[in-house]
C-alpha cells in the first residue's frame, strides 16, 4: 500500500502546483485588485500551515487513516467550491478552507510512510516520495497552464478535486487496516510540544524545511523576474524550473539513491543545502540562459539531496508515536519558508540577483550551522 500512498503524496503537492499560475487570473477575473489578489495566493499558504499543524496532533491520537481519508474527501469539496466564489471576498474564505483541509493530508502521509519503512531503508523510501513531490513540481504548473487556456481555471480545479475524493474513497477500501494501536493514543498524547524544539536533530529538519522553501520561494518569484531582465519570455522560466525538477526526480530514483542509506542524513542534508547555495549564487552573476539551466540542474541535485535528508533526520529523531506532530510542524515550516522567502525578498525591495544572492549566502550559512551542530539525541518518549 506504500505505492497507493506515494499516489497520495503526488495529488497532494499536484494540488498545490496547479494552482500557481491559475489564481491570480482567477481572482483578477473576479474582481479583485492587486493586493486581494496577493492576498488570495497567499491564503492558502497561511492556512495550510495551520492545517499541518492540526494533521500531526490528530494523526498522532487518531491514526494517519482517519486524517488522510477526511483531508482527501474534503478537499475534494473545496476545489469543487470555487465555481461558488462570486467575488474576491468569497473567493478567500474559499483559498482559507482549502488550504486548511490540504494541510490535513501531507503530514498524515507522510508519518503513514515513515512508520511502514524499514529503518535501515529509511532514506531511500524519502527520496522515493521526494520523486513523487517533484513529479507534481513538473506535471501541475504545464497541466494547469494549457487546462486553463482550453477551458477555465475552475476546470482545473474541479479535475484535482475528483482525484482527490476518489483517492479518499479508495482510502477507505485500501488503508483502513492501517492504523495506530490504541495502547499508542494515550502515549502520543504525553510528549510537549517544547519537546521538539529542544531537540537539535528536529531543529534540524525543521530548519531545514524552511530554508529549502525559502528558496523555492524567492525562486518562483525571481526567477522570472531574472529572465525577462534577459530579454527571454515566460516560457524559458517554466522550462528552468521544469529542468531543476527533472534533475531532482532523476537522483530520487536513480541506484544514487542509496546513498541516503549509506551516509549519514546530516551530511547529505549539509551538501544539498550548500549545493543549492552554489547554484543561486552563480544564478545571480550570470547573463546566459544556457548557463543557467546548469545551475537549476545544480540546483536540483541539491533539492534531491536535502529533501529525503531531512526526512530522514525527522524519522531517526522520534518515536512512531509522535511522528505525525512531528511532520505536522515539520511541514507547517514549509509554508512559511515559501511565504517568507517571497515576502521577505519583496519587502526589502531587492533585485533578482540580489535575490539569488541573498538566499544563496542564508543556504551557506545554513548548510554551516547544520554541520557544525553536535549530534543530539533521540526524543525521550517518557
Amino acid at each position: 500500500m506504500r505505492v497507493f500512498v506515494y499516489l497520495i503524496v503526488f495529488f497532494s503537492f499536484f494540488d498545490l502546483f496547479t494552482q500557481l499560475p491559475i489564481m491570480t487570473p482567477l481572482a483578477t477575473s473576479l474582481g479583485a485588485t492587486p493586493f486581494l489578489s496577493g492576498l488570495a495566493v497567499g491564503m492558502y499558504s497561511f492556512s495550510n500551515t495551520i492545517g499541518n499543524v492540526i494533521s500531526g496532533f490528530l494523526t498522532d491520537k487518531r491514526g494517519p487513516f482517519v486524517i488522510l481519508l477526511l483531508g482527501l474527501l474534503f478537499t475534494g469539496a473545496m476545489l469543487f467550491s470555487y465555481f461558488l466564489a462570486i467575488d474576491a471576498w468569497s473567493l478567500l474564505f474559499i483559498r482559507f478552507l482549502h488550504g486548511l483541509t490540504a494541510g490535513l493530508i501531507v503530514p498524515a502521509a507522510f508519518t503513514y510512510l515513515a512508520n511502514s519503512a524499514k529503518q535501515e531503508k529509511k532514506g531511500k523510501g524519502a527520496a522515493l516520495s521526494g520523486a513523487f513531490v517533484g513529479l507534481a513540481a513538473v506535471i501541475g504548473p504545464a497541466f494547469s497552464g494549457i487546462v486553463a487556456s482550453k477551458s477555465s481555471e475552475t476546470t482545473v480545479l474541479s479535475v484535482t478535486a475528483f482525484f482527490m475524493i476518489l483517492l479518499g474513497v479508495l482510502s477507505f477500501i485500501f488503508l483502513r487496516s492501517k492504523q495506530i494501536e490504541k495502547g499508542h493514543r494515550e502515549k502520543a498524547d504525553i510528549l510537549s510540544i517544547s519537546a521538539f524544539f529542544k531537540n537539535p536533530l528536529i531543529l534540524r529538519a525543521f530548519s531545514g524545511a524552511f530554508f529549502l522553501m525559502f528558496s523555492q520561494g524567492v525562486l518562483a518569484y525571481m526567477l522570472p523576474l531574472k529572465v525577462v531582465a534577459l530579454g527571454q519570455d515566460s516560457q524559458t522560466s517554466g522550462l528552468l524550473l521544469s529542468t531543476f525538477g527533472i534533475v531532482a526526480i532523476l537522483v530520487f530514483v536513480l541506484p544514487i539513491n542509496n546513498l541516503f542509506d549509506i551516509i549519514k542524513p546530516v551530511k547529505t542534508a549539509s551538501f544539498g543545502m550548500a549545493a543549492m547555495a552554489l547554484g543561486l549564487i552563480i544564478i545571480s552573476f550570470s547573463n546566459h540562459i544556457p548557463f543557467l539551466y546548469v545551475m537549476m540542474g545544480l540546483y536540483g541535485i541539491g533539492f534531491a539531496f536535502l529533501f529525503p535528508s531531512l526526512n530522514s533526520l525527522l524519522i531517526e529523531a522520534t518515536e512512531q508515536t509522535h511522528r505525525g506532530k512531528a511532520y505536522g510542524y515539520f511541514y507547517a515550516f514549509f509554508s512559511i519558508g515559501v511565504v517568507i522567502g517571497s515576502g521577505l525578498t519583496g519587502l526589502l525591495n531587492l533585485t533578482a540577483n540580489q535575490g539569488f544572492l541573498f538566499t544563496g549566502i542564508i543556504l551557506i550559512g545554513g548548510a554551516l550551522i547544520m554541520i557544525l551542530q553536535s549530534q543530539p539525541k533521540k526524543v525521550e518518549m517518557s
